[in-house]
């Protein structure tokens, strides 16, 4: 059993590593007693700009961000189904909490839209404006990548992903001291800035465990590359430097050949959570791309 756990732990260490989230504003939480795909935060006035954090994290990692950029907008932070203390969902995961989003900013009359993603979360903003192109404006594209599995596994199909494995079985076995260990793990390899590794394994540990588990799943039989296709806003693609700007410049070229409209920068001295640890250099960057944006 030790063995097996060392092996899971490796293989979730070189997971994270490829991967390399006093204003005096009005806040709405939107609740609801019954489990939902999604929760919003919303704060300020003005037309939308959405905010969508990565996996097991919450939409409140935005919040400095929403402070620090030059927007007379409303911001809308979402958080997900089994995270952040949400009820969970039945499965599939990530394409119910996609048409979840879909379906809010149609019942809305959403348009103008800027979204901004993190990880899994930008999965979902060219998710959104691949399919809602009349109604987004601009993306911005937070270390996601649109074919993770083709980085970490290349040529490994999509099939290959289960739910039902001996993998996932063992994660959803194992005790808290354990898990936690894993998230710790995982944690340092997401950031460089100490002071956010516990924040982030506690976001890990506290989620509900069959969604982080299944989820996660279903995150790795996604391929957006097709997709990118269909996008045509301007898009801007934040990427870190760990633990090689080379080779994850080239993946991020690779992987967005299908996309036309776009600009690609990379974060020096970053992991996984660039606004984290090039927090200066993340909202000028962001500032930037949206300087004729702000209303």
């Amino acid at each position: 059993m030790k063995k097996l756990i060392k092996v899971t732990a490796l293989f979730l260490i070189t997971l994270s590593t490829t991967l390399s989230f006093g204003l005096n504003i009005e806040t709405n939480l939107v609740l609801t007693t019954e489990p939902t795909p999604i929760t919003v935060e919303t704060l300020g006035e003005g037309k939308p700009i959405i905010y969508l954090p990565g996996f097991a994290t919450p939409g409140s990692v935005w919040k400095d961000t929403v402070e620090s950029l030059n927007l007379d907008r409303k911001s809308y932070l979402f958080s997900y189904a089994g995270f952040n203390g949400n009820a969970p969902i039945e499965m599939p995961w990530y394409a119910t909490i996609k048409n979840a989003i879909i379906e809010y900013i149609t019942d809305n009359n959403m348009s103008d839209i800027i979204i901004i993603g993190h990880s899994m979360g930008g999965s979902l903003a060219v998710d959104i404006a691949s399919e809602l192109p009349s109604k987004v404006s601009k993306i911005i594209l937070v270390e996601a990548l649109p074919c993770m599995r083709e980085v970490m596994m290349p040529n490994v199909p999509a099939e290959s992903f289960q739910y039902n494995s001996p993998y996932n079985q063992q994660m959803l076995d194992m005790d808290a001291q354990q898990f936690k260990n894993i998230a710790s793990m995982m944690s340092s390899n997401m950031t460089i800035n100490e002071d956010k590794k516990e924040l982030l394994t506690n976001w890990m540990f506290e989620a509900d465990r069959e969604t982080w588990v299944y989820g996660y799943t279903d995150l790795l039989k996604l391929d957006l590359r097709n997709s990118l296709k269909k996008v045509t806003c301007e898009t801007l693609i934040l990427g870190a430097s760990f633990p090689d700007v080379n080779v994850a410049k080239a993946n991020y070229k690779s992987q967005y050949s299908n996309l036309s409209n776009k600009t690609i920068l990379m974060a020096s001295n970053s992991k996984h959570f660039i606004m984290f640890d090039q927090p200066e250099w993340f909202y000028k960057s962001v500032n930037d791309f949206l300087e004729n944006e702000a209303q």
